[in-house]
């Protein structure tokens, strides 16, 4: 069965990527070990601006140390232990795993705010990456800032990016804008090949008995793929983008459907750790047999088949769905109040 798909340029033997995570591509044995259970390509752990910052606070401080510096400001340093993996050691990692495997290495720019860190993107081209993903992340707290300016800051970071490489470059994005589909136009302006499709903000939680503020990172759930699918469906075809889906895959059918509404590639991260790398030998033996069951010869005979542009009933991605949903829904029957947990 041809499962093969393009994503950023790049020919790939089947839709499934792994997404960024840490835990998953620091190793580099694990990266051996997805490319020989079926992993198309891989997205690299994000770099983040705080490390390039850092990096270059401490360069600072060995370079006037003695001088009229002061060692306190060493404390207003990033924990060092929050980044196992230094500029330096991001680069190469890069170069190993281009060595050390033949499917396409993308690598992962994370910040929030036009800088130094862009510059970074060069250096990340030069160590042998495929391709460069930038995760815009921030949550903006400001009053006084508009969801204008907001916006523009993002086209500002990725324009400095796109101006500066040569290799393709993906954006992921959150879901909160006010007009995702102009947002996703002004990207393609500024020079972007892909949009990846969601972002998945972690909430803080509350020690109740420490009284801190803690993170609390979830796996993602199936039920997550409702809102990239409803995105990639609407943008599919509206603009010259490749669209890759990530939040909820985990099984054949959520992959499957993806690709019906006209993703190029889908991202898996909380799947393989839920289930282990070899995972991926299970999702791409389940896509080849659902593809024969229902006569298909390649996976890209259904890509987009179910598209806003392409379903049999457009309406269905907009506020009509809302609405039918509402009518429709019959809740169980309700549980007496005795029933309830004491």
């Amino acid at each position: 069965m041809d499962l093969r798909t393009t994503y950023l340029g790049l020919t790939l033997h089947s839709p499934l990527v792994v997404g960024a995570c840490a835990s998953l591509t620091e190793n580099i044995d694990h990266l051996r070990q997805m490319e020989d259970a079926g992993a198309a390509a891989v997205v690299l752990h994000s770099l983040f601006e705080e490390q390039l910052r850092q990096d270059r606070l401490e360069l600072h401080h060995h370079l006037t140390h003695g001088t009229d510096s002061f060692a306190e400001a060493l404390s207003y340093f990033p924990e060092s232990d929050l980044f196992p993996m230094g500029p330096e050691q991001y680069l190469d990692h890069i170069h190993q795993a281009k060595i050390l495997i033949d499917i396409p290495v993308i690598a992962s720019l994370n910040g929030s705010t036009l800088g130094g860190w862009t510059d970074y993107a060069k250096q990340i081209e030069e160590a042998g990456a495929d391709a460069l993903e930038l995760n815009i992340y921030a949550v903006p707290t400001e009053m006084a800032i508009t969801g204008a300016e907001i916006e523009q800051t993002y086209i500002d970071i990725v324009h400095a990016v796109t101006s500066t490489v040569n290799i393709p470059v993906a954006v992921k994005l959150s879901p909160f804008f006010s007009n995702l589909a102009h947002m996703a136009k002004r990207l393609t302006d500024a020079g972007v090949n892909a949009l990846v499709l969601f972002n998945r903000f972690y909430q803080p939680d509350i020690d109740l008995e420490s009284l801190e503020v803690t993170p609390n990172l979830l796996l993602s759930t199936p039920q997550e793929i409702r809102l990239p699918l409803r995105w990639i469906a609407i943008l599919y075809g509206t603009v010259p983008l490749d669209l890759a889906a990530t939040s909820g895959m985990h099984s054949a059918a959520d992959i499957l459907k993806m690709m019906m509404v006209g993703a190029n590639a889908t991202m898996l991260v909380s799947a393989l750790l839920r289930y282990g790398i070899d995972y991926l030998h299970t999702l791409e033996r389940q896509l080849c047999q659902w593809l024969e069951d229902h006569e298909y010869e390649s996976i890209q005979q259904l890509q987009g088949s179910m598209s806003q542009i392409n379903c049999p009933d457009p309406s269905a991605f907009e506020r009509i769905q809302y609405v039918e949903a509402l009518q429709t829904f019959h809740p169980p029957e309700l549980m007496p109040i005795s029933a309830y947990p004491s």
